[in-house]
């Protein structure tokens, strides 16, 4: 099976290589749009880059068609390679046959298929992509630690009325977001982008394989109950739906888009639908890192969707971070149970699948500032996902612990942490240290004097850590 898999990815390298060394159909058929200040790109490696108005007033598909980006297409099928696409080159280049995300896309069911069309339409073409992710404004009622005004309207309330934190980076400045044209429009304001989203969704519906809705918090925009009721009414076979909540929207916005969850599952009205949600830490830690959230709430509503509605999945985005270390064990339990108690057995069903990458902005808040005192709780972590795996011996189809792959990520993470701890740095790398410390308790001191929070009530396993940090400032 992995051989076969191996050769379909090298005869998909081959069939791209034809056109050129840099063409990918990510750049056609896949597409990001942040409607709350009018950025998109295609694929998720590229910066955005901002859609000038008259073009999307002219031609709503401009959303994905901007001319900029067609100009991008226009090198790729010419034999060039996008500055912009270096993740993949960088890969590419190390000249031992690794192959880049270009390929791993292109080769996707949503890319593959249209290889032939793509071609045969000239390069300024306006494509309808197959795969969109969309955010259609950053109304939210989460803070999140490392986010960011332009996605969070809280954030931005703050931001406005206090200022940027005050470490080295003056971390959410308005000015950067402001210089990179990011700012978004006010939600009770007519945003043209959104409009050009509608005009174009009819058409745009038709050929879409993959649909996720992102933020902001999307139960609270009344965008999302629009597309839901247009699926119910509309049923797409072909189509993977997907939204980011926090899942913690007031009760009734809650019980409104659980009678429409149900509706599109139960009724079948799409080929699959799932949730993304966030957690990376357990309890009131967890309640730090994501201002506004209520874990039990949290962890009450996807139980309670699980029960409600067959066939919920959910995938728990866990972007493990500082201050994700002292309770990660008691969140890991969290989820092992939700896996328990909600697989079925002798099915091919798993309720809950666990994504772990690690936070690398903003750097003050990475688990790689750190120093040796957090190993051993790390490691007790990774143990513990071992001491839980996957077993299937005697139902091969039942999901009852942690899968390979979810162990692998931690333990990446404890390795990767590791040796950042153990670094020999010269003077350079030990002064940016010192720095990025430096900006931990600022932030931890802003947070705590703006939001009212107890950082050392919330995490005394890190107060040592700490005070040394902060002696050193």
């Amino acid at each position: 099976m992995a051989n076969a898999v191996a050769d379909s990815l090298q005869q998909m390298k081959q069939q791209l290589d034809t056109t050129g060394p840099g063409f990918c159909l990510a750049k056609w058929k896949q597409v990001t749009m942040h409607l709350q200040n009018g950025h998109t790109h295609s694929c998720h490696h590229p910066a955005s880059h901002h859609v000038p108005l008259e073009e999307v007033l002219q031609n709503p598909t401009a959303l994905h068609n901007t001319q900029y980006k067609k100009t991008q297409r226009r090198m790729m099928l010419s034999g060039g390679r996008p500055s912009e696409c270096d993740y993949c080159w960088r890969v590419e280049d190390q000249g031992n046959g690794s192959l880049s995300d270009r390929v791993y896309k292109s080769a996707e069911p949503w890319a593959k298929p249209y290889h032939d069309a793509v071609l045969n339409h000239s390069w300024d073409h306006d494509v309808d992509p197959s795969y969109v992710e969309v955010s259609f404004g950053n109304v939210c009622n989460f803070k999140c630690s490392y986010c960011s005004p332009h996605v969070s309207s809280k954030w931005m309330e703050e931001i406005q009325s206090h200022g940027p934190y005050d470490t080295s980076g003056k971390f959410n400045n308005l000015d950067w977001i402001k210089q990179q044209n990011l700012m978004p429009i006010p939600h009770n304001q007519d945003n043209p982008y959104v409009d050009a989203f509608w005009a174009w969704w009819p058409r745009m519906y038709q050929s879409l394989m993959h649909f996720r809705i992102t933020g902001g918090e999307p139960l609270l925009n009344k965008n999302t109950f629009k597309v839901l009721d247009w699926v119910i009414d509309n049923p797409n076979p072909e189509l993977q739906l997907s939204i980011n909540t926090n899942l913690c929207p007031p009760r009734e916005i809650m019980a409104q888009a659980r009678e429409r969850f149900k509706r599109i599952i139960g009724e079948g009205k799409v080929k699959k639908f799932k949730l993304f949600t966030s957690a990376e830490a357990w309890g009131a830690a967890a309640e730090y890192i994501r201002h506004g959230m209520d874990y039990n709430q949290w962890h009450d509503n996807i139980c309670q969707l699980l029960t409600d509605i067959p066939g919920m999945e959910f995938t728990v985005m866990s972007t493990y971070n500082l201050l994700s270390v002292t309770t990660y064990d008691k969140f890991l339990a969290d989820m092992l149970q939700i896996r328990q108690q909600f697989r079925r057995h002798g099915e091919n069903y798993a309720p809950l699948h666990l994504d772990i990458p690690y936070l690398r902005y903003p750097e003050h808040q990475s688990v790689f500032i750190a120093d040796h005192t957090v190993l051993p709780l790390m490691a007790d972590q990774v143990t513990y996902m071992y001491q839980h795996p996957d077993v299937a011996n005697w139902f091969p189809l039942e999901y009852n612990g942690f899968w390979p792959h979810e162990i692998e990520k931690l333990k990446r993470i404890y390795w990767v942490t590791h040796s950042h701890i153990n670094k020999q740095r010269d003077a350079s790398e030990a002064a940016r240290l010192a720095q990025l410390r430096r900006d931990f308790v600022v932030f931890v001191d802003t947070h705590d004097r703006r939001r009212g929070t107890d950082f050392a009530a919330t995490f005394p396993d890190l107060v040592d850590f700490y005070r040394r940090c902060q002696t050193a400032c």
